[in-house]
């Protein structure tokens, strides 16, 4: 073999794949150019793809790579074999330059990429002298004229550019290895529909809905806002806001004009960005019957696709037209170091990145996350849609309690509802009553009782459960509760058995739940009670009231208890916010909402909590290894435990037996309680939970699993013995 290999592999027939360094840099370099010239950038694709592997020029790595892959057993050991490395530093005397962009993305393409500490130490290294230099032109001008056509290029967006950079040869190096080691696998990627054929797909179905639907003033006005979607479409990429209130049909038209909007400006995809997984479940599931499942892609921890190969493939890289999935899977990704989490950053240039329940950003991280939009919209051409029932505040400058903290928003946002629709007056259906004096447990279970059918919707498990208890015990209703004491298998079989009973208009039902019930469940009750909190958790919590406008008006109650102390922090900051309104505030106003948010970013004490900045903002000393391991949208200060519900003793016997597989896991997730760490302690000290492999958490008797409330707190153990 006199050729420089890049990969040697058997497969089961024991057949051996070879691919050669050339074929393979010239592969990745192709792709890598394609991914990049969505952003005007196909020479530094090319140039990075043909350079990430020179290190493999050794003769120590082809030793290596004969003698690991099994290929050549007789080969000589070769001694010290890494590659990555030399290749970043070969890169980086070629086109000295244009560091550190142009070594970063190489040295980074297995390992990820490192802190400017570790990147210098990197560079500083000698090329080892089993290395031998491959003759190389450089095309330096034709780098230089793309850096200067980038637009928007800013220093605190230049590790964006890297990470984007990084992004496109990563995923190429990835693919073309699967091209050529793996080619059944490579050939289910791709074959999807066209913009304008989905244009054509959901144009069909808003025909065939508007031709079915039961005509009143709420269909009507649902209708014009997807016509004024249709009418403002065409727009030039940029920031877009649909403010639409609750029963507006705000879901289907943002896709209505993300669609559109792609189509005119020759965008790519569609990304869905959404909070809670119950939306995105909901969302992906309209979706996929007017698309069809080929063109949807969900991404989230509840989602399993290991029934769908080509869909697990796609979550890889968002290869999809379609791709719905969280604000952390989103944001993560674009702040992570990790080639795993950045292979679809590419695929996020060129899309149109609808965000929706925008208000739920969360301000500690308000800072990074708006300059990663700006940054994208402006050097990657993507277009943002920001879509809520209550728009946050987030163009002009932005301060809170700490002023050094305030930083420079959005320039513009285009609101595509006129304001003089005045919608939030038109689709007004529920009537905002505030109890003034603190209730107690029993206060509020006794009104709910008055009701036959009623939500209640609290702040914490532990009031959840508190309430539901004084409600179970009544015969003529069907009673449920809602919380995250809850596993998913749970929460969906519990909220599909609540729909049911609300489809029957004449069955009682009172449904006591936290807040993760407040966005994304299409639920519609007649009277809703909403403890304390912000402006926008209230407004989210009356969009479960009349929601289908049957009732002239349905009434939502706002009360405090007695028996329970608000949780510090955002919660408290949030109700703080909302009390600082006049006594007289239209809540539905989006005057109003603005104002509430003004008032909630100056309760605030930090828009970037992790200084991010610090990190990132200087282009010639960036540390994305420490940045990314910083910046987690929700503290990673928890930790799930599989409870006794359903299947899971079975999923856990196969754990114990065979260990951990991702499929097993991503199953028992689905039959898991996330609690805090200090709660696990407490769980463990009271044998209600044991360790089963190490970081693995089992509570196994089934009488710590309650049918109606999820995982008990206390051991029921121990309260047996006690009661005999």
């Amino acid at each position: 073999m006199d050729q420089i290999l890049a990969h040697i592999s058997q497969n089961a027939a024991g057949d051996w794949r070879i691919q050669s360094l050339d074929d393979h840099a010239n592969g990745v370099a192709d792709l890598a150019a394609k991914f990049a010239a969505q952003f005007g950038m196909s020479a530094w694709g090319s140039e990075l793809g043909l350079l990430h592997d020179q290190g493999k020029r050794r003769s120590n790595f082809q030793s290596y790579l004969k003698r690991a892959s099994g290929f050549d057993t007789s080969t000589p050991p070769g001694g010290e074999h890494t590659h990555a490395a030399i290749g970043a530093i070969s890169a980086s005397q070629i086109y000295a330059p244009f560091e550190p962009l142009v070594s970063a993305p190489i040295a980074g393409h297995h390992a990820g990429l490192y802190d400017y500490c570790e990147q210098k130490k990197l560079l500083q290294q000698p090329l080892p002298p089993d290395y031998t230099p491959m003759q190389y032109s450089a095309r330096s001008s034709e780098l230089a004229a793309e850096i200067k056509r980038l637009p928007g290029l800013r220093p605190e967006h230049f590790h964006h550019l890297t990470r984007m950079l990084f992004s496109c040869l990563v995923d190429a190096d990835f693919l073309d290895t699967e091209r050529a080691m793996n080619p059944a696998e490579y050939a289910l990627r791709g074959h999807h529909a066209s913009m304008q054929q989905l244009q054509q797909l959901l144009h069909d179905h808003l025909d065939h809905l508007t031709a079915h639907a039961t005509r009143s003033a709420v269909t009507a006005i649902r209708a014009k806002v997807q016509q004024q979607c249709i009418a403002t479409a065409g727009a030039e990429p940029g920031f877009f806001s649909l403010t639409v209130p609750t029963g507006g049909g705000k879901t289907l038209a943002s896709v209505l004009w993300a669609i559109d909007h792609a189509a005119a400006n020759n965008l790519r995809r569609i990304i869905i960005a959404i909070p809670y997984t119950s939306i995105i479940i909901q969302t992906a599931a309209v979706l996929k019957r007017i698309f069809g499942e080929e063109n949807v892609l969900e991404h989230h921890s509840n989602f399993d696709p290991l029934d769908d190969h080509k869909a697990k493939l796609a979550t890889e890289n968002w290869d999809y037209p379609i791709v719905v999935t969280t604000n952390v899977q989103l944001f993560e990704s674009m702040m992570s170091n990790r080639p795993a989490a950045c292979r679809k950053l590419h695929n996020i240039a060129r899309s149109v990145l609808i965000l929706d329940e925008v208000q739920t950003l969360p301000t500690t991280h308000l800072k990074p996350i708006v300059q990663c939009l700006k940054a994208y919209q402006s050097m990657f051409g993507t277009s943002v849609l920001f879509t809520t029932a209550s728009q946050p505040v987030l163009s002009g400058t932005i301060s809170c309690g700490d002023r050094r903290s305030e930083f420079s928003a959005i320039d513009h946002i285009t609101e595509i509802i006129p304001a003089q629709w005045n919608l939030h007056h038109r689709l007004r259906r529920v009537a905002i009553e505030h109890i003034a004096a603190p209730l107690s447990y029993d206060d509020i279970a006794n009104r709910l009782l008055q009701h036959p059918r009623v939500l209640c919707i609290v702040n914490t498990r532990r009031d959840a459960k508190a309430i539901f208890d004084r409600l179970s015990q009544s015969p003529d209703a069907i009673t449920l509760h809602l919380s995250r004491m809850m596993c998913p298998r749970h929460l969906e079989t519990t909220i599909a058995d609540m729909k049911h009973a609300l489809a029957d208009p004449n069955q009682p039902i009172r449904v006591v739940s936290t807040q993760l019930i407040e966005a994304g469940v299409d639920i519609d009750f007649p009277v809703v009670y909403r403890q304390e909190a912000g402006l926008d958790s209230v407004l989210q919590s009356a969009g479960r009231c009349n929601r289908e406008g049957r009732l002239a008006q349905g009434i939502a109650y706002v009360f405090s208890l007695s028996d329970a102390i608000l949780p510090k922090g955002q919660i408290s900051r949030a109700n703080d916010a909302r009390l600082s309104l006049s006594a007289d505030a239209d809540y539905f106003s989006p005057q109003v909402i603005s104002e509430y948010f003004r008032q909630l970013y100056a309760r605030c004490n930090n828009f970037d909590c992790k200084n991010i900045a610090k990190y990132l903002n200087n282009p010639t000393d960036i540390y994305y290894k420490t940045a990314a391991k910083e910046f987690q949208l929700i503290d990673d200060n928890s930790v799930d435990v599989i409870v006794n519900f359903d299947n899971s003793p079975d999923l856990v016997d196969q754990l114990r037996r065979f260990g951990i597989s991702y499929s097993l896991m991503k199953k028992l997730a689905r039959l898991s309680v996330n609690v805090s760490r200090f709660n696990l302690d407490q769980l463990l000290n009271e044998r209600i939970v044991a360790e089963i492999l190490p970081g693995i958490y089992y509570a196994e008797n089934p009488a710590q699993y309650d049918p109606k409330c999820g995982l008990l707190p206390d051991n029921q153990h121990l309260n047996d013995i006690l009661i005999c």
